[in-house]
Protein backbone atom coordinates (compact mmCIF):
# COMPACT_ATOMS: atom_id res chain seq x y z
CA UNK A 1 0.00 0.00 0.00
CA UNK A 2 1.23 3.50 -0.79
CA UNK A 3 0.28 7.04 0.19
CA UNK A 4 1.30 10.28 -1.46
CA UNK A 5 2.89 13.11 0.51
CA UNK A 6 -0.33 15.12 0.34
CA UNK A 7 -2.51 12.24 1.58
CA UNK A 8 -0.02 11.48 4.35
CA UNK A 9 -0.14 15.02 5.68
CA UNK A 10 -3.94 15.13 5.43
CA UNK A 11 -4.31 11.79 7.19
CA UNK A 12 -1.94 12.67 9.99
CA UNK A 13 -3.66 15.99 10.59
CA UNK A 14 -6.97 14.14 10.85
CA UNK A 15 -5.41 11.65 13.27
CA UNK A 16 -4.19 14.48 15.45
CA UNK A 17 -7.69 15.96 15.63
CA UNK A 18 -9.19 12.54 16.42
CA UNK A 19 -6.69 12.05 19.24
CA UNK A 20 -7.40 15.51 20.63
CA UNK A 21 -3.87 16.87 20.32
CA UNK A 22 -5.07 20.22 18.97
CA UNK A 23 -6.58 21.11 22.36
CA UNK A 24 -4.90 21.55 25.75
CA UNK A 25 -4.67 18.24 27.63
CA UNK A 26 -7.08 17.48 30.45
CA UNK A 27 -4.18 16.74 32.77
CA UNK A 28 -2.39 20.08 32.35
CA UNK A 29 -4.06 21.70 35.34
CA UNK A 30 -3.33 18.79 37.67
CA UNK A 31 0.11 17.81 36.46
CA UNK A 32 1.54 21.16 35.60
CA UNK A 33 3.00 19.70 32.41
CA UNK A 34 1.40 22.35 30.21
CA UNK A 35 2.34 20.36 27.10
CA UNK A 36 0.12 18.68 24.58
CA UNK A 37 -0.22 14.90 24.70
CA UNK A 38 1.64 13.06 21.94
CA UNK A 39 -0.13 12.18 18.69
CA UNK A 40 0.13 8.56 19.82
CA UNK A 41 -1.66 9.17 23.16
CA UNK A 42 -4.20 6.55 24.27
CA UNK A 43 -7.00 7.66 26.61
CA UNK A 44 -7.98 5.08 29.25
CA UNK A 45 -11.03 2.91 28.57
CA UNK A 46 -13.81 2.08 31.02
CA UNK A 47 -12.11 -1.05 32.39
CA UNK A 48 -8.84 0.77 33.08
CA UNK A 49 -10.61 3.73 34.71
CA UNK A 50 -12.41 1.33 37.06
CA UNK A 51 -9.11 -0.37 37.91
CA UNK A 52 -7.43 2.94 38.72
CA UNK A 53 -10.21 3.89 41.12
CA UNK A 54 -9.50 0.78 43.19
CA UNK A 55 -5.92 1.79 44.01
CA UNK A 56 -5.99 2.63 47.71
CA UNK A 57 -3.45 4.96 49.38
CA UNK A 58 -4.40 3.57 52.80
CA UNK A 59 -3.43 0.05 51.76
CA UNK A 60 -0.19 1.38 50.31
CA UNK A 61 0.57 3.11 53.60
CA UNK A 62 -0.22 -0.09 55.53
CA UNK A 63 2.22 -2.04 53.35
CA UNK A 64 5.02 0.50 53.86
CA UNK A 65 4.51 0.62 57.62
CA UNK A 66 4.38 -3.18 57.85
CA UNK A 67 7.69 -3.51 56.01
CA UNK A 68 9.25 -0.83 58.25
CA UNK A 69 8.05 -2.77 61.32
CA UNK A 70 10.58 -5.55 60.64
CA UNK A 71 13.34 -3.23 61.88
CA UNK A 72 15.86 -4.01 59.18
CA UNK A 73 15.43 -5.77 55.87
CA UNK A 74 19.12 -5.82 55.04
CA UNK A 75 19.99 -8.67 52.70
CA UNK A 76 22.52 -9.99 55.23
CA UNK A 77 20.13 -9.71 58.18
CA UNK A 78 18.58 -12.64 60.04
CA UNK A 79 16.31 -14.91 57.99
CA UNK A 80 14.75 -17.11 60.69
CA UNK A 81 13.33 -14.56 63.13
CA UNK A 82 9.53 -14.27 62.77
CA UNK A 83 9.48 -10.58 63.72
CA UNK A 84 12.72 -8.97 62.55
CA UNK A 85 14.94 -9.06 59.50
CA UNK A 86 14.63 -9.83 55.83
CA UNK A 87 13.30 -13.34 56.48
CA UNK A 88 10.29 -11.98 58.36
CA UNK A 89 9.63 -9.49 55.56
CA UNK A 90 9.92 -12.26 52.96
CA UNK A 91 7.40 -14.46 54.78
CA UNK A 92 4.93 -11.60 55.16
CA UNK A 93 5.20 -10.70 51.46
CA UNK A 94 4.57 -14.33 50.50
CA UNK A 95 1.48 -14.52 52.68
CA UNK A 96 0.15 -11.19 51.42
CA UNK A 97 0.54 -12.07 47.74
CA UNK A 98 -0.96 -15.51 48.33
CA UNK A 99 -4.03 -13.84 49.82
CA UNK A 100 -4.43 -11.87 46.57
CA UNK A 101 -3.88 -15.00 44.49
CA UNK A 102 -6.71 -16.71 46.35
CA UNK A 103 -9.08 -14.22 44.70
CA UNK A 104 -7.76 -14.85 41.17
CA UNK A 105 -9.58 -18.05 40.29
CA UNK A 106 -6.28 -19.84 39.84
CA UNK A 107 -4.83 -17.31 37.40
CA UNK A 108 -2.25 -15.96 39.86
CA UNK A 109 0.53 -18.09 41.35
CA UNK A 110 3.07 -17.03 43.96
CA UNK A 111 6.59 -18.34 44.53
CA UNK A 112 9.63 -17.72 46.67
CA UNK A 113 12.35 -17.52 44.02
CA UNK A 114 15.48 -18.38 45.99
CA UNK A 115 19.12 -19.12 45.35
CA UNK A 116 22.39 -19.12 47.28
CA UNK A 117 24.63 -16.21 46.40
CA UNK A 118 28.25 -17.22 46.89
CA UNK A 119 30.67 -14.62 48.33
CA UNK A 120 30.90 -11.61 46.04
CA UNK A 121 30.94 -7.83 46.21
CA UNK A 122 29.10 -6.77 49.41
CA UNK A 123 28.26 -10.44 50.08
CA UNK A 124 30.95 -11.69 52.50
CA UNK A 125 29.52 -15.18 53.05
CA UNK A 126 27.20 -17.47 51.12
CA UNK A 127 23.73 -15.92 51.50
CA UNK A 128 20.25 -17.01 50.51
CA UNK A 129 18.57 -14.33 48.39
CA UNK A 130 14.84 -14.65 47.83
CA UNK A 131 12.58 -12.80 45.43
CA UNK A 132 8.84 -12.97 46.12
CA UNK A 133 7.12 -13.28 42.75
CA UNK A 134 3.42 -13.32 41.81
CA UNK A 135 2.55 -14.25 38.23
CA UNK A 136 -0.88 -13.39 36.78
CA UNK A 137 -1.14 -15.61 33.72
CA UNK A 138 -2.50 -14.00 30.56
CA UNK A 139 -5.75 -15.35 29.16
CA UNK A 140 -4.99 -14.83 25.45
CA UNK A 141 -1.23 -14.56 24.86
CA UNK A 142 0.29 -15.84 28.14
CA UNK A 143 3.72 -16.21 26.55
CA UNK A 144 4.02 -12.40 26.38
CA UNK A 145 5.27 -11.08 29.75
CA UNK A 146 5.44 -7.71 31.52
CA UNK A 147 7.17 -7.24 34.89
CA UNK A 148 6.78 -4.67 37.68
CA UNK A 149 9.01 -4.71 40.75
CA UNK A 150 10.29 -3.00 43.86
CA UNK A 151 13.10 -4.16 46.16
CA UNK A 152 12.29 -5.08 49.73
CA UNK A 153 15.80 -5.08 51.17
CA UNK A 154 16.99 -1.95 52.98
CA UNK A 155 20.19 -0.37 54.29
CA UNK A 156 21.68 2.40 56.46
CA UNK A 157 24.81 4.49 55.95
CA UNK A 158 27.16 1.51 56.11
CA UNK A 159 26.02 -0.83 53.34
CA UNK A 160 27.42 -3.79 55.30
CA UNK A 161 25.53 -2.97 58.54
CA UNK A 162 22.95 -5.76 58.77
CA UNK A 163 22.00 -5.13 62.43
CA UNK A 164 20.97 -1.47 62.87
CA UNK A 165 17.41 -0.37 62.18
CA UNK A 166 17.03 0.29 58.46
CA UNK A 167 13.39 1.35 57.96
CA UNK A 168 13.65 1.69 54.16
CA UNK A 169 10.23 3.36 53.88
CA UNK A 170 10.95 5.28 50.68
CA UNK A 171 13.87 3.11 49.53
CA UNK A 172 12.17 0.88 48.77
CA UNK A 173 9.08 -0.14 50.71
CA UNK A 174 7.30 2.45 48.55
CA UNK A 175 8.15 0.57 45.35
CA UNK A 176 7.18 -2.77 46.86
CA UNK A 177 3.87 -1.24 47.94
CA UNK A 178 3.22 -0.19 44.33
CA UNK A 179 3.87 -3.72 43.06
CA UNK A 180 1.69 -5.27 45.76
CA UNK A 181 -1.19 -2.87 45.21
CA UNK A 182 -1.16 -3.59 41.49
CA UNK A 183 -1.16 -7.31 42.22
CA UNK A 184 -4.16 -6.86 44.50
CA UNK A 185 -6.31 -4.89 42.07
CA UNK A 186 -5.36 -6.95 39.02
CA UNK A 187 -5.65 -10.41 40.60
CA UNK A 188 -9.41 -10.50 39.99
CA UNK A 189 -9.06 -9.41 36.37
CA UNK A 190 -8.11 -11.19 33.14
CA UNK A 191 -5.23 -9.54 31.31
CA UNK A 192 -4.58 -10.84 27.80
CA UNK A 193 -0.82 -11.11 28.45
CA UNK A 194 1.01 -12.23 31.59
CA UNK A 195 1.93 -9.72 34.30
CA UNK A 196 4.57 -10.47 36.94
CA UNK A 197 4.60 -8.59 40.26
CA UNK A 198 7.89 -8.93 42.14
CA UNK A 199 9.50 -7.89 45.41
CA UNK A 200 13.21 -8.54 44.96
CA UNK A 201 16.08 -8.71 47.45
CA UNK A 202 19.78 -7.96 47.22
CA UNK A 203 19.37 -4.62 45.42
CA UNK A 204 21.43 -2.57 47.84
CA UNK A 205 24.23 -5.15 47.78
CA UNK A 206 24.45 -5.15 43.98
CA UNK A 207 21.17 -5.88 42.16
CA UNK A 208 21.51 -9.58 42.97
CA UNK A 209 17.85 -10.54 43.21
CA UNK A 210 16.86 -8.74 40.03
CA UNK A 211 19.80 -10.25 38.17
CA UNK A 212 18.68 -13.71 39.22
CA UNK A 213 15.09 -13.06 38.19
CA UNK A 214 16.13 -11.62 34.81
CA UNK A 215 18.42 -14.60 34.19
CA UNK A 216 15.60 -17.01 35.02
CA UNK A 217 13.46 -15.34 32.37
CA UNK A 218 16.32 -15.43 29.89
CA UNK A 219 17.10 -19.09 30.51
CA UNK A 220 13.43 -19.96 30.00
CA UNK A 221 13.30 -18.03 26.72
CA UNK A 222 10.58 -15.77 28.13
CA UNK A 223 9.20 -13.05 25.88
CA UNK A 224 9.56 -10.16 28.35
CA UNK A 225 8.39 -7.13 26.35
CA UNK A 226 8.57 -4.61 29.18
CA UNK A 227 9.85 -4.25 32.75
CA UNK A 228 9.40 -1.42 35.26
CA UNK A 229 11.13 -1.05 38.58
CA UNK A 230 9.74 1.36 41.16
CA UNK A 231 12.59 2.49 43.37
CA UNK A 232 12.28 5.51 45.67
CA UNK A 233 8.76 6.56 44.74
CA UNK A 234 7.58 7.59 48.21
CA UNK A 235 7.81 11.37 48.32
CA UNK A 236 7.42 14.40 46.04
CA UNK A 237 9.45 16.63 48.41
CA UNK A 238 13.04 17.61 47.59
CA UNK A 239 15.80 18.29 50.12
CA UNK A 240 15.00 22.02 50.01
CA UNK A 241 11.33 21.42 50.82
CA UNK A 242 10.03 22.13 47.31
CA UNK A 243 7.18 19.78 46.36
CA UNK A 244 6.29 18.43 42.95
CA UNK A 245 3.41 16.08 43.84
CA UNK A 246 2.12 15.44 40.31
CA UNK A 247 5.35 14.41 38.58
CA UNK A 248 7.14 11.07 38.42
CA UNK A 249 10.46 10.57 36.68
CA UNK A 250 10.93 7.68 34.26
CA UNK A 251 14.55 6.82 33.44
CA UNK A 252 14.96 5.20 30.04
CA UNK A 253 18.22 4.42 28.28
CA UNK A 254 18.92 5.31 24.66
CA UNK A 255 21.81 3.21 23.42
CA UNK A 256 20.92 -0.33 24.55
CA UNK A 257 23.07 -1.80 27.30
CA UNK A 258 23.00 -5.14 25.44
CA UNK A 259 23.93 -3.68 22.05
CA UNK A 260 26.30 -5.81 19.94
CA UNK A 261 29.04 -4.29 17.75
CA UNK A 262 26.95 -5.02 14.65
CA UNK A 263 23.90 -3.34 16.18
CA UNK A 264 26.04 -0.36 17.17
CA UNK A 265 27.27 0.01 13.60
CA UNK A 266 23.67 -0.01 12.32
CA UNK A 267 22.59 2.51 14.95
CA UNK A 268 25.41 4.87 14.04
CA UNK A 269 24.49 4.66 10.37
CA UNK A 270 20.77 5.40 10.77
CA UNK A 271 20.72 7.52 13.94
CA UNK A 272 18.75 5.34 16.34
CA UNK A 273 20.20 6.66 19.61
CA UNK A 274 16.79 7.90 20.76
CA UNK A 275 14.81 4.90 19.53
CA UNK A 276 15.83 1.90 21.61
CA UNK A 277 13.07 -0.50 22.70
CA UNK A 278 13.30 1.07 26.17
CA UNK A 279 12.71 4.57 24.77
CA UNK A 280 9.66 3.23 22.91
CA UNK A 281 8.44 1.67 26.17
CA UNK A 282 8.90 5.01 27.95
CA UNK A 283 6.98 6.82 25.21
CA UNK A 284 4.21 4.26 25.65
CA UNK A 285 4.05 5.14 29.36
CA UNK A 286 3.65 8.79 28.45
CA UNK A 287 0.97 7.85 25.91
CA UNK A 288 -1.11 5.88 28.40
CA UNK A 289 -0.38 7.33 31.85
CA UNK A 290 0.25 11.08 31.52
CA UNK A 291 -3.40 12.14 31.74
CA UNK A 292 -6.26 13.14 34.00
CA UNK A 293 -7.03 9.52 34.95
CA UNK A 294 -3.72 9.20 36.81
CA UNK A 295 -3.38 12.88 37.69
CA UNK A 296 0.32 12.66 36.92
CA UNK A 297 2.91 14.05 34.54
CA UNK A 298 5.50 11.49 33.45
CA UNK A 299 8.85 13.24 33.15
CA UNK A 300 10.95 11.14 30.81
CA UNK A 301 14.66 11.27 31.60
CA UNK A 302 16.86 10.09 28.76
CA UNK A 303 19.33 8.19 30.94
CA UNK A 304 19.61 4.60 32.16
CA UNK A 305 19.65 5.86 35.75
CA UNK A 306 20.86 8.74 37.90
CA UNK A 307 24.53 9.70 38.31
CA UNK A 308 26.46 7.18 40.46
CA UNK A 309 23.32 5.09 40.97
CA UNK A 310 21.69 2.01 39.50
CA UNK A 311 18.51 0.00 39.84
CA UNK A 312 16.83 -3.33 39.18
CA UNK A 313 16.06 -2.43 35.57
CA UNK A 314 19.74 -2.83 34.66
CA UNK A 315 19.94 -6.66 34.80
CA UNK A 316 16.95 -6.78 32.45
CA UNK A 317 18.61 -4.30 30.10
CA UNK A 318 21.79 -6.39 30.16
CA UNK A 319 19.77 -9.34 28.90
CA UNK A 320 18.14 -7.40 26.09
CA UNK A 321 14.75 -6.70 27.69
CA UNK A 322 13.16 -3.22 27.51
CA UNK A 323 13.20 -1.87 31.07
CA UNK A 324 12.84 1.50 32.79
CA UNK A 325 12.93 2.98 36.29
CA UNK A 326 10.33 5.10 38.10
CA UNK A 327 11.75 7.46 40.75
CA UNK A 328 10.28 10.43 42.60
CA UNK A 329 10.81 13.90 41.05
CA UNK A 330 13.59 15.10 43.39
CA UNK A 331 15.19 13.06 46.15
CA UNK A 332 15.88 14.03 49.75
CA UNK A 333 19.15 12.27 50.57
CA UNK A 334 18.67 12.77 54.32
CA UNK A 335 15.97 10.09 54.09
CA UNK A 336 17.74 7.34 52.16
CA UNK A 337 20.88 5.32 52.90
CA UNK A 338 21.16 7.04 56.31
CA UNK A 339 21.42 5.91 59.92
CA UNK A 340 18.32 6.90 61.88
CA UNK A 341 19.44 9.82 64.02
CA UNK A 342 18.87 13.49 64.93
CA UNK A 343 21.86 15.78 64.44
CA UNK A 344 22.94 18.68 66.60
CA UNK A 345 20.65 21.07 64.71
CA UNK A 346 17.59 18.92 65.36
CA UNK A 347 17.41 17.59 61.80
CA UNK A 348 15.96 14.09 61.52
CA UNK A 349 17.82 11.61 59.35
CA UNK A 350 16.68 8.17 58.26
CA UNK A 351 14.27 6.60 55.79
CA UNK A 352 11.17 6.83 57.98
CA UNK A 353 7.52 6.52 56.92
CA UNK A 354 6.65 10.00 58.17
CA UNK A 355 8.61 11.39 55.23
CA UNK A 356 6.46 9.52 52.68
CA UNK A 357 3.37 10.92 50.94
CA UNK A 358 1.05 7.97 50.41
CA UNK A 359 -1.38 9.81 48.14
CA UNK A 360 1.61 10.49 45.88
CA UNK A 361 2.62 6.82 45.94
CA UNK A 362 -0.93 5.89 44.98
CA UNK A 363 -0.71 8.16 41.94
CA UNK A 364 2.59 6.53 41.00
CA UNK A 365 0.80 3.19 41.25
CA UNK A 366 -1.85 4.53 38.87
CA UNK A 367 0.83 5.46 36.34
CA UNK A 368 2.22 1.94 36.53
CA UNK A 369 -1.25 0.43 36.31
CA UNK A 370 -2.25 2.46 33.27
CA UNK A 371 0.87 1.46 31.38
CA UNK A 372 0.93 -2.20 32.46
CA UNK A 373 -2.75 -2.87 31.90
CA UNK A 374 -2.70 -1.30 28.45
CA UNK A 375 0.47 -3.21 27.56
CA UNK A 376 -1.15 -6.46 28.63
CA UNK A 377 -4.43 -5.83 26.80
CA UNK A 378 -2.99 -4.38 23.59
CA UNK A 379 -1.18 -6.45 20.95
CA UNK A 380 2.52 -7.12 21.38
CA UNK A 381 5.14 -4.85 19.87
CA UNK A 382 5.49 -5.64 16.12
CA UNK A 383 8.33 -8.00 15.27
CA UNK A 384 10.84 -8.07 12.42
CA UNK A 385 10.08 -4.45 11.54
CA UNK A 386 12.24 -3.38 8.61
CA UNK A 387 12.74 -0.30 6.49
CA UNK A 388 13.62 -1.47 2.99
CA UNK A 389 16.97 -0.14 1.77
CA UNK A 390 17.64 -2.34 -1.26
CA UNK A 391 17.24 0.62 -3.64
CA UNK A 392 17.73 4.39 -3.52
CA UNK A 393 14.32 6.06 -3.54
CA UNK A 394 12.56 9.08 -2.06
CA UNK A 395 9.71 6.94 -0.76
CA UNK A 396 9.82 4.64 2.28
CA UNK A 397 8.69 1.02 2.39
CA UNK A 398 8.17 -0.66 5.77
CA UNK A 399 7.60 -4.35 6.44
CA UNK A 400 6.88 -6.41 9.55
CA UNK A 401 5.57 -9.81 10.65
CA UNK A 402 1.89 -10.08 11.49
CA UNK A 403 1.14 -10.81 15.14
CA UNK A 404 -0.79 -13.85 16.31
CA UNK A 405 -3.28 -12.13 18.64
CA UNK A 406 -6.85 -13.23 17.79
CA UNK A 407 -8.20 -9.68 18.18
CA UNK A 408 -5.52 -8.03 16.05
CA UNK A 409 -7.13 -5.41 13.80
CA UNK A 410 -4.13 -3.99 11.98
CA UNK A 411 -1.23 -1.58 12.14
CA UNK A 412 -0.33 2.09 12.19
CA UNK A 413 2.77 3.80 10.86
CA UNK A 414 4.09 6.67 12.96
CA UNK A 415 6.72 9.25 12.11
CA UNK A 416 8.43 12.35 13.43
CA UNK A 417 11.17 14.77 12.51
CA UNK A 418 14.60 13.53 13.55
CA UNK A 419 14.82 16.36 16.08
CA UNK A 420 11.44 15.61 17.71
CA UNK A 421 11.46 13.68 21.01
CA UNK A 422 8.06 12.01 20.51
CA UNK A 423 6.02 10.63 17.61
CA UNK A 424 4.03 13.43 15.99
CA UNK A 425 2.12 11.77 13.15
CA UNK A 426 0.04 8.61 12.83
CA UNK A 427 -1.04 6.89 9.60
CA UNK A 428 -3.55 4.03 9.49
CA UNK A 429 -1.96 1.20 7.50
CA UNK A 430 -4.63 -1.49 7.91
CA UNK A 431 -4.25 -5.23 8.38
CA UNK A 432 -1.15 -5.53 6.19
CA UNK A 433 2.51 -6.44 6.64
CA UNK A 434 4.01 -3.90 4.23
CA UNK A 435 3.32 -0.23 3.73
CA UNK A 436 4.84 2.49 1.58
CA UNK A 437 4.89 6.20 2.41
CA UNK A 438 5.81 8.82 -0.17
CA UNK A 439 8.33 10.46 2.16
CA UNK A 440 12.08 10.07 2.33
CA UNK A 441 13.42 7.80 5.07
CA UNK A 442 16.50 10.03 5.07
CA UNK A 443 14.56 12.98 6.51
CA UNK A 444 12.35 11.55 9.28
CA UNK A 445 12.09 8.61 11.67
CA UNK A 446 9.42 5.96 11.15
CA UNK A 447 7.89 3.34 13.42
CA UNK A 448 5.11 0.75 13.42
CA UNK A 449 2.58 -0.16 16.12
CA UNK A 450 -0.19 -2.76 16.28
CA UNK A 451 -3.87 -2.09 17.03
CA UNK A 452 -6.54 -4.48 18.28
CA UNK A 453 -10.29 -4.38 17.70
CA UNK A 454 -10.81 -2.50 20.99
CA UNK A 455 -8.51 0.27 19.72
CA UNK A 456 -5.65 -0.51 22.11
CA UNK A 457 -2.22 0.16 20.62
CA UNK A 458 1.12 -1.54 21.24
CA UNK A 459 4.43 0.21 21.83
CA UNK A 460 6.14 1.37 18.65
CA UNK A 461 8.72 -0.82 16.91
CA UNK A 462 11.62 1.10 15.38
CA UNK A 463 12.61 -0.46 12.05
CA UNK A 464 16.04 -1.78 11.22
CA UNK A 465 17.44 -1.51 7.69
CA UNK A 466 16.54 -4.55 5.59
CA UNK A 467 16.52 -5.88 2.07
Amino acid sequence: MRHSRRSVLTATAASAVALGVTAPPAQAASSGSGSRPPATAQPPGRELRALLKEIDPDRIEATVRKLVSFGTRHTLSVQDDPARGIGAARDWLLAELRSYAAESGGRMTVEAQSYIQEPASRIPTATRITNVVATLRGSVTPERVYVVSGHYDSRVTDVMDAVSDAPGADDDASGVAVALELARVMARRRPAATIVFAAVAGEEQGLYGSAYMAQQFKAAGADVQGMFTNDIVGSPTADDGVEDPYTIRLFAEGVPTSETPAQAATRRSVGGENDSPTRQLARFVRDTADNAATGMHVRMVYRRDRYLRGGDQIPFLERGYPAARFTEPAEDYAHQHQDVRVDETGKQYGDLPEFCDFAFVARVAKVNAAALWTLAQAPGTPRDTKIITSALTNSTQLTWTRGTEPDLAGYEVVWRETTAPEWTHVITAGDVTTYEVDMSKDNVFFGVRAVNRAGERSPVAFPAPGA
